[in-house]
């Protein structure tokens, strides 16, 4: 029987956790999607699902799933593609289709071509060939972390002398949150700067607990960083993330905000904490997180490819 195809819908969201969680399987072990966070990204704005989005089903199974969507307004454009191993064939269908709409889509923004990022696990489903074989190469590879909790040895830890903490519950804390994200994020391999309001929907503002976000200053220089995390994946307490403004690195106040998290999710009753780090970051966050006892759980790779 020949492969059906057409966009997903909102609707589809527990297929397409419950493929997602099949491929979470094999490639670290466990299944780790949460059907809200598939609605989510099905809910992105500017993501028209009938032209971005892709099922693939080989009879009533669905084999394959992939999602493109704009940020940059120009040439870059995102896509996640998600295959189960035996289905290649549908892979190499969906890679084309979706590489055929970024360029639609770059061009529709006014740029000649579309430089198209992917991110794929290190040992990934899909077959990697049928990317080299159309050019795509890493660009980056990501360190998704994760530590054991345990509330006797994760108490809250003492501010530093000048160091004042506090949780974002008041609204006017999460303007301030986006913007020390937007300053200290900068200079980070592809940070692209979005509003405020674009960031709260990335973020899933709406499902987020504000008392597990905290910004931290100091006497002399006010706000300087931020920490941002959510209790609501099932596998794991997440720090999403965390900035220090450049003026104010070397003071310790990471690594204060880090143990911080971790008694927090500890007091929760969270047994593990997890978060995601560049791993060629230039701000010192991986020599942190090991610092901290934090240890690879597995690696994402960006890969990219220019097509038009």
């Amino acid at each position: 029987m020949p492969y059906a195809q057409r966009p997903a819908a909102l609707t589809d969201a527990p297929a397409v956790t419950e493929l997602l969680n099949k491929i979470d399987e094999i490639e670290i072990g466990r299944p780790e999607t949460d059907l809200h966070i598939v609605e989510a990204e099905l809910k992105r704005p500017g993501t028209d699902l009938e032209r971005d989005s892709w099922l693939i089903r080989d009879g009533d199974l669905l084999v394959a799933y992939g999602l493109l969507w704009d940020e940059s307004g120009g040439e870059r454009i995102d896509i996640d593609q998600y295959v189960l191993p035996e289905h290649q064939g549908a892979a190499a269908r969906l890679l084309e289709a979706m590489e055929a709409r970024a360029l639609e889509k770059a061009r529709e923004n006014g740029a000649a071509r579309a430089v198209v990022h992917l991110y794929l696990n290190a040992a990934p489903t899909l077959d990697t060939g049928l990317l080299r074989a159309r050019d795509w190469r890493v660009v980056r590879r990501y360190h998704v972390l994760r530590r054991s909790l345990d509330p006797a040895r994760d108490p809250f830890p003492e501010a530093p002398a000048g160091v004042r903490v506090r949780d974002c519950v008041a609204e006017e804390d999460r303007a301030r949150v986006h913007a020390l994200y937007q300053e200290s994020f900068a200079d980070h391999f592809d940070f692209r700067p979005r509003t405020c309001e674009t960031w709260l929907h990335d973020i899933d503002a709406e499902r987020l607990d504000w008392s597990l976000v905290w910004i931290v200053g100091t006497e002399d220089l006010g706000d300087v960083g931020f920490l941002l995390a959510r209790d609501d994946r099932e596998a794991m307490g997440w720090i999403r993330n965390l900035g220090v403004l450049s003026a104010a690195r070397g003071r310790g106040l990471g690594g204060f905000l880090l143990r911080h998290a971790f008694a927090a999710f500890a007091a929760r009753g969270r047994d593990t904490v997890g978060l995601g780090v560049d791993t060629r970051n230039t701000t010192g966050a991986p020599r942190l997180y090991d610092r901290h006892g934090m240890t690879v759980h597995y690696a994402v790779d960006t890969w990219e490819a220019t097509v038009g």
